[in-house]
């Protein structure tokens, strides 16, 4: 699961302990690991379910799990025990507040 800085950054401030290990691209994407299959039908605004097509494939860089920090790709909440998976409905329920509270309501054009 990517979504965009804005709105992951909001997102992950939401879930806050519920939030499984979160990956942050250096250029800013926020990556939630979730179980397969458990979010190819959504539609939340700056978010893209990575690997919900047969269409083509997605790659996520996974940094080692000492790379907590900047720069470049790092773990922003570390990979370890009791925190891999984050639940999909929750992570679903904080990204759609997030992206409404970021980028207000959507307009048909926007979905």
């Amino acid at each position: 699961m990517r979504a965009s800085g804005l709105v992951g950054e909001h997102a992950l401030k939401l879930l806050g302990d519920e939030s499984g290990a979160v990956i942050q691209d250096k250029h800013g994407p926020l990556y939630w690991l979730v179980e397969p299959g458990s979010a190819g039908d959504w539609d939340v605004r700056q978010m893209h379910v990575l690997g919900a097509t047969t269409a083509g494939a997605s790659y996520v860089g996974v940094p080692p799990a000492h790379w907590t920090g900047p720069p470049g790709i790092h773990w922003r909440i570390p990979v370890g025990p009791g925190r891999y998976l984050t639940d999909a409905a929750l992570l679903r329920r904080a990204l759609a507040l997030a992206a409404l509270a970021e980028l207000g309501p959507a307009e048909e054009a926007d979905r």
